[in-house]
């Protein structure tokens, strides 16, 4: 059988593993699949009737978003934000459909959900409702009674039972069957109008411990949502292998990250979108507050670069003014703020994202990987900012826009 054969001559490259950005290259793709990367040269020779010109634009792989809700809408409109947090799946289905297309259009082509009170996310993602976007999701989050989360979750006390029992219970009633992950809260949300108040965590080093063995015999990951010292502390020591959010944890928690391998997924844009909607938020949030959250977070990223530790971009998009897709963009400009470049940046995005969402040869372009990659016109220096302009999207090879 005769080999489809395509060559792709691109004016830069951003591989997603190196953090260096490559100048000319020509891709040779066979099939939808990378067979050569190489420095372009005009003796090469390629024949013109298989050369695909992309010199005017920049080339990346596509992105991930590690802590997304894709029931939740962005929107200002407090009245549709209450409406849809007590909406049916019916009901919510076509902004589903709304937030993956717009996700694949900023070439986010996977996200990993954080829970919603229904579950909706995860009947969504069973149901394949969107071709070419990956969804991988928790189903229902845990939560203690009485504390934050009730938004994206249940109890194990609705259950009668603790954290892990609960957990185990859950499974054997086929409960969020599907699901790639669990997803624990373990601490409140930051006060946006006292700075620097953490709230306890929610459950127990032993328990928590428990539950991420437990969860490993059934072959999933667990994350925390987790602020605070104490907070993540516990997370980090139970063994759950990303953190989210990450507000206030200090330099002895960055180093556990790093030493525990796990993944920080800071969601830095969340504290610039509030500040930008301040008016909505009325008496909930505080300029003061608000501009200091944001610094310290972007301090703390700073610093994760310096250690080591390892990072992956994710939005909290559905949170107050954090868009599906566009959110992306937003977060990766505040990490090239906290000193990351921009192949460093696009492979928090790319690598280790596609990693933290368990999918294999995600986000890499090199020989042997799928021909899957965005195509942005304009030099690197434009990026992230071009991103919600690409020129093309291929996909194995085959141009979607």
């Amino acid at each position: 059988m005769a080999q489809e054969r395509k060559r792709f001559r691109v004016g830069w490259m951003v591989d997603g593993i190196s953090a260096e950005t490559l100048g000319e290259q020509l891709l040779t793709v066979e099939n939808g699949v990378i067979t050569k990367i190489e420095p372009w040269s005009d003796s090469l020779g390629v024949a013109a009737e298989e050369l695909i010109d992309l010199s005017p634009c920049t080339v990346l792989p596509p992105l991930t978003d590690a802590c997304s809700h894709l029931c939740m809408s962005a929107t200002t409109d407090l009245a549709v934000r209450e409406k849809q947090l007590a909406s049916s799946y019916e009901e919510l289905l076509p902004i589903l459909k709304q937030h993956a297309g717009d996700y694949l259009s900023h070439g986010v082509f996977a996200a990993r959900d954080g829970g919603d009170h229904g579950g909706y996310a995860l009947r969504f993602a069973k149901e394949q409702k969107h071709p070419g976007f990956t969804l991988r999701t928790s189903g229902r989050a845990w939560h203690r009674k009485g504390c934050y989360g009730r938004l994206i979750g249940r109890t194990p006390e609705s259950y009668g039972l603790n954290l892990p029992d609960a957990f185990s219970e859950g499974q054997r009633r086929g409960e969020d069957a599907g699901a790639e992950f669990v997803k624990i809260v373990q601490s409140g949300v930051n006060s946006l109008t006292e700075y620097g108040v953490q709230t306890p965590p929610q459950f127990p080093l032993e328990e928590l411990k428990e539950l991420v063995r437990r969860a490993a015999e059934c072959g999933k990951k667990v994350t925390a949502h987790a602020n605070g010292e104490e907070a993540v502390r516990i997370a980090i020591e139970a063994g759950c292998h990303s953190i989210e959010h990450g507000f206030f944890m200090g330099e002895e928690n960055l180093r556990r990250l790093r030493d525990s391998k796990a993944v920080w997924v800071p969601t830095v844009f969340t504290m610039r979108a509030y500040r930008q909607n301040i008016d909505i938020l009325g008496g909930r949030g505080n300029q003061t507050v608000l501009d200091r959250l944001l610094e310290h977070q972007l301090a703390q990223l700073s610093l994760a670069r310096e250690l080591g530790v390892k990072t992956a971009v994710g939005t909290d998009a559905g949170s107050l003014g954090v868009l599906h897709g566009e959110g992306v963009m937003e977060e990766m400009k505040l990490f090239r703020r906290a000193g990351y470049s921009l192949g460093e940046t696009i492979r928090c995005s790319s690598v280790i994202g596609g990693d933290l969402l368990s999918m294999e040869n995600f986000g890499r372009l090199r020989p042997g990987a799928p021909a899957t990659f965005l195509a942005s016109r304009g030099t690197p220096s434009q990026l992230p900012r071009k991103i919600i302009y690409l020129e093309a999207i291929y996909v194995e090879g085959e141009c979607l826009s």
